[in-house]
């Protein structure tokens, strides 16, 4: 423009600090979107609920009690919420941050003291996964604190990550095709578990954590076992999500648009009883004309030379 400077847009004018502030406050909004959603689709919270809340120190469940004080201020019904942490007796354990934290929020907080640490250390050999028994010895533990503090829902923070990787787990490893469920009934038939961040990205949690500086508690128990087949599966996600950007989106969308006649469960789908009956069925042999791996209509055809 013969020496003069281009008039900059008011958004490239915003100074850095702005700018992280605005990405800040997008990232917020996204998170209480996708949690309000997923309550919605599941009916997790309904008037009248206590919720239990879960606070195990990681970057989840803060963000899950952050987001979950922040819709009740917002949603048209009412429920109480409660967090509750259970002190598992780990060393180096900081029994005083989550307290202290707690309370400056002004809610309702539960601490529950109970020594697994030994019990998982005495009964799982050295180097052996101490996931499964602490899971169990933790979730029969919560259930009774539920109970004493009247709360009928279970709030839990895992995300849309946590549920990929169990259904992988389970496929994989156990030869099922099961994953966590965004609401279920509890083992004891008392409460319901339910887990509003089943939308939410793992990355978004982490970086929400950051931006928060929410006060981490490692989890010294298990942390250090570096090749647990979760691990391996959340890697295999990584390389994924990298290599082919889209893929973990498609697979979790999969999980909610399930056609039970097209796979192989006779407990699922009355194969035994399906009879030709002469009528046309979407159940029938169209169900293949939408490959979802065919070439766009309008596109064309690829050249063999491009691929």
């Amino acid at each position: 423009m013969n020496g003069a400077h281009a008039i900059e847009s008011p958004e490239a004018q915003a100074r850095p600090a702005d700018k992280s502030a605005y990405e800040n406050n997008k990232l917020h909004k996204r998170l209480c979107r996708q949690v309000g959603q997923a309550i919605g689709d599941f009916n997790m919270i309904e008037d009248g609920d206590r919720v239990m809340v879960c606070l195990s120190g990681g970057k989840d469940s803060y963000a899950l009690l952050d987001i979950l004080m922040t819709l009740r201020e917002r949603a048209p019904i009412d429920f109480e919420i409660v967090a509750v942490n259970l002190d598992q007796k780990q060393p180096n354990f900081p029994a005083d941050v989550l307290p202290a934290y707690l309370a400056s929020l002004g809610i309702a907080f539960h601490i529950e003291n109970q020594d697994t640490y030994s019990i998982v250390k005495r009964l799982i050999p050295e180097g052996k996964t101490t996931c499964s028994l602490c899971s169990r010895l933790r979730r029969g533990i919560l259930y009774r604190v539920a109970d004493e503090l009247e709360c009928n829902k279970i709030a839990l923070g895992h995300h849309r990550d946590d549920i990929l990787e169990t259904f992988f787990l389970n496929m994989f490893f156990g030869g099922k095709l099961k994953a966590m469920p965004a609401k279920l009934q509890s083992d004891d038939g008392k409460h319901m578990v339910i887990r509003p961040m089943a939308y939410v990205k793992e990355a978004d949690s982490a970086r929400y954590a950051e931006i928060k500086q929410f006060p981490i508690i490692p989890c010294d128990l298990c942390g250090s076992q570096e090749n647990l087949q979760r691990k391996q599966i959340k890697a295999l996600m990584r390389e994924w999500e990298k290599k082919h950007p889209g893929r973990v989106e498609s697979i979790f969308s999969a999980l909610s648009t399930v056609v039970p006649s097209h796979l192989m469960d006779a407990n699922l789908f009355g194969f035994k009883d399906l009879k030709v009956d002469g009528v046309a069925s979407a159940l029938g042999d169209i169900a293949f004309d939408e490959d979802p791996c065919s070439t766009p209509a309008g596109f064309g055809t690829i050249p063999l030379q491009s691929m």
